[in-house]
């Protein structure tokens, strides 16, 4: 079997790179890594011969080619059942591609104030507006989701799965930002940061040479 690629951006930044990267790597679904720079010189010819629309992450598989987090987590589901990316349960399941969704499509203000930077340390700042109120919606998410579905593990369902994918930059930067969590959240949120995986992620991240003046805090 073809081993697939995985296109990515810079880890420090790219949090769409990060969902799908994550998933494979707790799965244990083998791939390559393929890192591109964003923005830098050679940025647009090279993600241009890759990718569709122009952007990481990219999912090759063999003549086959993903982009879009969400797209990829739902390929890797399907092609690799064993891993459980979605929860067994119907009503779960559901449930999981109902805020892995509402994390693709929404949130804009905490994604515009509170860039992912892995690198850096900011308590209380991006504080924009809106984000006060993108911030008690995960949190919301993440209270029900524990509460209902949690019983089973420490992830928002139990085990790991694709929403727990979805949600793990979001992790990251209420780490960053100093987000105040309550108790529930704040065993979710450490239960993402010291997975293996997060941690190779994040330690690659504080290592890479590239800086993105725009998502400096």
């Amino acid at each position: 079997m073809t081993v697939p690629t995985l296109v990515i951006g810079n880890k420090n930044y790219s949090s769409w790179s990060l969902r799908p990267w994550l998933a494979m790597s707790v799965a244990n679904i083998p791939f390559t890594e393929k890192l591109i720079p964003l923005f830098d010189a050679r940025w647009d010819d090279a993600i241009a011969a890759l990718s569709p629309n122009k952007k990481v992450p990219l999912l090759i598989d063999g003549d086959l080619r993903i982009w879009e987090s969400l797209a990829i987590l739902e390929y890797l589901a399907e092609k690799f059942p064993a891993a459980r990316l979605w929860p067994e349960n119907p009503a779960a399941r559901a449930t999981a591609r109902a805020v892995s969704s509402e994390m693709h499509a929404g949130f804009a203000a905490l994604r515009a104030h509170m860039p992912m930077n892995i690198r850096k340390t900011a308590p209380d700042k991006g504080r924009g507006p809106g984000v006060d109120d993108d911030i008690a919606r995960v949190c919301a998410i993440w209270r029900d989701c524990r509460a209902a579905f949690g019983a089973d593990g420490p992830f928002l369902f139990g085990a790991f799965s694709n929403a727990d994918a979805m949600f793990a930059p979001i992790v990251s930067r209420f780490t960053t930002y100093g987000v105040a969590l309550d108790d529930t959240c704040r065993a979710y949120a450490d239960t993402i940061l010291t997975l293996d995986a997060m941690t190779v992620w994040s330690d690659a991240a504080r290592t890479e040479p590239w800086v993105i003046d725009a998502d400096e805090v």
